[in-house]
């Protein structure tokens, strides 16, 4: 199984618009998709970011999904009204293997 994480930096005094927006898009790839993202918020360190988690069977489905969302200009659209609300260059993405 291979978990993925995106962990984003919230500009200052954005912190509920940023929220709104990982709820808008985790509902959005949920419908279009069926894919399950969960919004992460964190209990300690830097409280300005967020993540979203999810879990595939493989890279394979991984890479699947990946590249059907990525090709979705409605995907584009609805990040593009994000773009007030983040970090530039803060966003990290991991993928781990669980075992």
């Amino acid at each position: 199984m291979i978990a993925f994480v995106r962990v984003a930096g919230i500009k200052p005094g954005k912190q509920g618009a940023a929220m709104a927006f990982a709820k808008e898009v985790t509902a959005f790839l949920k419908q279009s998709y069926h894919l399950d993202l969960e919004v992460l918020r964190p209990v300690g360190g830097n409280p300005q970011r967020l993540a979203w988690s999810t879990r595939y069977a493989d890279l394979a489905a991984f890479e699947s999904i990946t590249n059907k969302f990525l090709a979705d200009p409605k995907y584009w659209e609805l990040l593009n009204t994000a773009s007030e609300c983040f970090i530039p260059g803060s966003i990290r993405d991991d993928i781990w293997q669980t075992t």
